[in-house]
């Protein structure tokens, strides 16, 4: 007897220590489940995600105003009053003041008017005399003055101009620069006279110079020294007058 009871007392101990140990551990493994999604969560489902992140759908659009209420328009027909020349009528109601109509007097007809007369003028008045004055009151006008001389305009006399020749002597010259020779022109030996045609102004200076002939190379010596020459002014009659001449520089070297 005192076998069985020691053997039956073993058993019931080991029996509660199970039930501890597999308690224990139950709670251990909810615990890690529980834990586990919270350190990572990419173990997390998708849908639950994507659940939470949806922002909710907007308000709906306020319902359009409703449409304005349209207006009636009533035409009125007008049936005009017509009247018969031909017929007297009655008026309905007679006026208690009845009122006087004064027309303006019209203006004379066109083409019924004295020959020289003015607007708002009288027959039987003087020419040149004030509207609303007294007839044959206005003295006689004076005769207007005369009017003046036409002044003629003087047209400026054409320089006389003679060429020198014939009967014609040859202008004074009182200042005769001498054209410097071209270096150029001296190295290669040209030698040689420059023609040219003017006009020996009224003052004596040379206007319209103009080359006829000359080496190229003695041209511009010769202008630019010839532009300076003065002359005597040549006298017809007393006054200045413009001579066209010809003048001529030579240009020679010494042996």
């Amino acid at each position: 007897m005192f076998e069985q009871s020691l053997v039956e007392g073993r058993a019931k101990t080991n029996k509660g220590w199970t039930v501890i140990i597999s308690t224990t551990l139950q709670i251990l493994l909810v615990v890690v489940a529980i834990i586990i999604p919270l350190l990572n969560p990419e173990m997390l489902p998708q849908t639950a995600l994507q659940s939470m992140l949806v922002a909710p759908p907007p308000p709906p659009p306020p319902p359009p105003p409703p449409p304005p209420a349209t207006q009636v328009v009533r035409v009125q027909k007008v049936i005009p009053r017509q009247f018969d020349g031909s017929r007297l009528m009655a008026p309905k109601q007679v006026p208690k003041e009845i009122a006087i109509i004064k027309e303006d007097e019209l203006p004379p007809a066109a083409g019924v008017g004295v020959v020289g007369g003015v607007p708002g003028g009288v027959p039987g008045g003087s020419p040149g005399g004030v509207i609303g004055g007294i007839i044959s009151s206005v003295p006689t006008a004076a005769p207007p003055p005369p009017p003046p001389p036409v002044k003629q305009e003087v047209k400026p006399q054409a320089p006389r101009r003679i060429t020198v020749g014939g009967n014609v002597q040859q202008a004074m010259l009182i200042y005769q620069p001498k054209p410097v020779y071209p270096p150029l022109a001296k190295q290669a030996r040209i030698q040689g006279t420059v023609r040219f045609t003017a006009i020996i102004g009224r003052d004596g200076t040379i206007q319209n110079l103009t080359l006829v002939s000359g080496h190229p190379l003695l041209v511009q010596a010769a202008t630019e020294a010839v532009k300076q020459w003065r002359y005597k002014p040549t006298l017809l009659n007393g006054e200045p007058v413009e001579v066209v001449t010809q003048i001529d520089v030579n240009f020679t070297l010494s042996m």
